[in-house]
């Protein structure tokens, strides 16, 4: 199997040193999380693409290579190809007949064709032969450019010839390991999971901090979700799960503070600790899952106070999201069965 990684915009508009880390760093993350499948695995590639080539052929197999893939933070999505030697007009006619002729009869279809480098024809010289020949020798009810019921896809790059079956959607972000390191305060609810998704999917690499209120089985319940996260978008990287044992300093808060301030002191006294472990561990931000108003440690004024616990950046991914978006996030990414037990303290 042949696939084409397209590369997260964003990286394509870089500087060429920065781009080239970016996509170094891809290469070297997509090989980390693709080798327990084929250790034989070749990636390589420049510019906005990586092409990942394996000769696995168990469709199981290849079929959890490609949802690996999907969630490797720094790739917008990536093509399912056969590859060929580009020829002439009449053997890209019969290559596209190869994979495309029992899907056209009585069907409305159009053909997209990219290029890249230098030919003495264009694009839509090859999409207008090949879907002229294709109408007539397959049987198709026509072409539509708007509305097709198949898309004959290609892509010619140089000397190349790109057969395309399917596109697989990436998380898009930047590679995990190109940029900084972050700590992420988990409690293990919907928040504070999303808010660590939100991180790894633009490419901050994400550590876990833990505060513990509720003995070993509230430990084990978050170190289960974190790793479940890690394991699904951040297994390129080795990053760190860390417990704090809070409750003295809840017990003590419940004896000394009025109830009306718990909350803002507790938040306080735990990003001093993550603080400490961060400037420790040369981690360069906490991150809270935290949104505006969601309770009432969490107004705008509470979270200045908060904030001034501390002279490092805190990020707040969720600041401006809606409860139920954050638990449709939390369905998607797969971490609401883990928060919906989880006991809140």
């Amino acid at each position: 199997m042949k696939l084409i990684v397209k590369v997260f915009p964003e990286i394509t508009i870089k500087s060429r040193p920065v781009r080239k880390h970016f996509i170094r760093q891809l290469a070297k993350n997509i090989r980390s999380v693709l080798r327990e499948f084929d250790p034989q695995l070749q990636v390589s590639g420049v510019w906005d693409n990586l092409e990942v080539e394996t000769q696995i052929s168990e469709p199981k197999t290849l079929q959890a290579m490609v949802e690996r893939l999907s969630c490797t933070p720094g790739i917008t999505h990536f093509l399912q190809v056969d590859e060929y030697p580009l020829g002439d007009f009449d053997d890209v006619l019969e290559k596209c007949k190869l994979h495309f002729a029992d899907q056209l009869p009585g069907k409305i279809f159009a053909v997209r064709c990219k290029r890249a480098g230098k030919h003495a024809f264009s694009s839509m010289d090859v999409e207008r032969y090949v879907g002229s020949q294709l109408r007539q020798q397959c049987g198709a009810a026509g072409i539509s450019l708007k509305d097709p019921d198949v898309v004959v896809r290609m892509e010619i790059r140089d000397q190349r010839l790109f057969v395309i079956h399917h596109q697989h959607e990436g998380l898009g972000g930047y590679p995990l390991g190109s940029l900084e390191q972050t700590l992420v305060l988990m409690s293990g609810g919907f928040d504070s999971t999303v808010a660590a998704y939100q991180m790894m999917r633009r490419g901050l690499a994400t550590h876990f901090c833990f505060f513990n209120l509720g003995g070993r089985a509230h430990e084990l319940g978050v170190m289960e979700v974190a790793h479940y996260l890690w394991q699904k978008f951040g297994s390129s990287q080795r990053v760190l799960f860390i417990s704090v044992p809070f409750e003295e300093v809840l017990g003590e808060i419940l004896g000394k503070v009025d109830n009306s301030q718990m909350g803002v002191i507790l938040k306080r006294m735990m990003l001093r600790a993550s603080t400490r472990m961060a400037e420790r561990l040369q981690i360069d931000a906490l991150v809270t899952g935290e949104a505006i108003s969601q309770v009432s440690s969490q107004t705008l004024p509470n979270l200045a106070v908060i904030d001034s616990a501390t002279d490092m950046l805190v990020l707040r991914p969720l600041l401006a999201s809606h409860k139920q978006d954050i638990i449709d996030t939390a369905t998607r990414i797969g971490t609401a069965e883990f928060a919906k037990h989880m006991p809140e303290y």
